[in-house]
């Protein structure tokens, strides 16, 4: 899940070299973290939060094959 998002992270910024994604195992679940530059935190978000909902849902889909629980966090 963390190649995925990657992919589609790059995808969408014009600086693919910044992004960055950690990911933090729990038990049950897995914490995503990503990691953009500044310029290009619009362009993730979307507007009125779109695409970073679209990222979530195609994440939370791919999880739910592996019967696990994903948050996606974007930070600055």
């Amino acid at each position: 899940m963390k190649e995925l998002i990657e992919v589609i992270a790059k995808a969408l910024v014009d600086n693919p070299e910044a992004v960055e994604v950690n990911e933090i195992e729990g038990e049950r679940s897995v914490i995503l973290e990503l990691k953009v530059a500044p310029e290009d935190m619009g362009k993730v978000i979307g507007k009125q939060g779109r695409i970073a909902k679209a990222i979530r849902t195609v994440i939370k889909a791919a999880a739910t094959r592996e019967n696990k629980r994903v948050v996606v966090e974007i930070l600055q």
